[in-house]
């Protein structure tokens, strides 16, 4: 059996507040801004082709979320922020302000969720793993 976890710091109960608040603002900025196109006005005019530039900063900040959580918190806390920034995305997405659908109906919804949850869950997954093994105290390999 393993001991149980000391209870958190108020220090590390302050950091994973603003994790989950960056998790937050961070869902949302993406989700609003996912339905940008080439067209002259916000981005250069490239032949209004759409530009999920949105999707980019997914993919970058859900595992920088996750990692960030686990190193400064606990690594059995970090799938908080990643679970925040999915219920913005789909909740805020699908019942978004005035009940208005947000969540655009395209694939650059789908590309969306997925470039800011898959990564998210691989660096959760990686760090829950590196976790159990260094609690286990072994190297093996």
């Amino acid at each position: 059996m393993t001991a149980p976890s000391p209870p958190l710091t108020s220090r590390q109960r302050l950091l994973l507040v603003l994790l989950c608040f960056d998790a937050l603002l961070l869902g949302l900025l993406e989700l609003f801004f996912l339905p940008l196109r080439l067209d002259g006005i916000v981005l250069p005019k490239l032949g209004d082709f759409p530009a999920p530039v949105t999707v980019v900063l997914a993919v970058i900040t859900t595992p920088l979320l996750v990692r960030t959580t686990a190193k400064v918190v606990r690594p059995s806390f970090s799938v908080i922020p990643l679970l925040v920034w999915v219920l913005v995305v789909l909740g805020v997405g699908v019942t978004g302000p005035g009940n208005d659908l947000v969540l655009i109906q395209d694939w650059r919804a789908l590309l969306l969720i997925g470039g800011g949850a898959l990564p998210g869950a691989l660096a959760l997954g990686g760090g829950l793993g590196m976790a159990a093994k260094a609690a286990k105290g072994g190297s093996g390999g």
